[in-house]
């Protein structure tokens, strides 16, 4: 990894002593979603409640710039410039990862509630968008969400790399994710607080790979 990068890491483990602990495992999702981005691939997000609003979060940080300038590659402007408004697009646009956050398809949700199972309101989707290489990030507090630990199950089916971020206490998401993300916390909403910096930095580390 980059210097700038590695530092993003040291800057959290500065702040917070205690995630030293997770350490390893930021790095190993880092390098997932980085490779997963290098292969041209898709990251799919999803949690409930508190941790729904997390997966916006992390789609917001990922889609556009989070902290560094972003511009568009000079191919991609060449092609923009040949259009009526071409300079002022490529200006404005930047590079991103395509991230879905699973939680925001509220019409599509609703009509999984009702016509299927609501248990199935992530699987579903990660079994229509997924593809082999893609990164599946479940967030759970108690790591024993139905719907989550489910989109986790059908990743692994298909070939994804299975991301989970959740608390201390031994959960169904152990034996469902590559990478393990455990905050050193019980109570969900210490789990909550600690998740924050977590992606946080794991978004700054990505961007610094990816577009750095």
């Amino acid at each position: 990894m980059k210097e700038a990068t590695n530092r993003h890491l040291e800057n959290l483990i500065n702040r917070h002593p205690e995630l030293r602990s997770v350490s390893n495992a930021i790095k190993q999702a880092v390098e997932a979603i980085c490779e997963c981005h290098s292969r041209r691939g898709k990251i799919l997000v999803c949690g409930n409640g508190g941790s729904a609003a997390d997966s916006g979060h992390i789609a917001g940080e990922l889609m556009k710039n989070f902290c560094l300038h972003r511009q568009v590659p000079d191919d991609d402007k060449a092609r923009l410039l040949k259009i009526d408004g071409g300079d002022e697009l490529a200006k404005s646009l930047q590079p991103g990862m395509p991230v879905i956050a699973l939680c925001d398809q509220s019409v599509l949700s609703t009509a999984i509630i009702n016509d299927t199972d609501p248990a199935m309101i992530y699987a579903q989707q990660v079994y229509v968008y997924g593809r082999p290489g893609d990164i599946m990030l479940g967030i759970s507090t108690s790591g024993n969400a139905v719907n989550v630990s489910n989109a986790l199950k059908v990743a692994k089916a298909f070939g994804l790399v299975t991301i989970g971020m959740t608390g201390t206490k031994p959960s169904k998401m152990n034996a469902l994710c590559d990478v393990l993300i455990n905050a050193p916390a019980s109570e969900t909403y210490l789990i909550q607080e600690y998740h924050l910096p977590i992606y946080h930095t794991i978004c700054l580390m990505v961007e610094h790979e990816a577009f750095g």
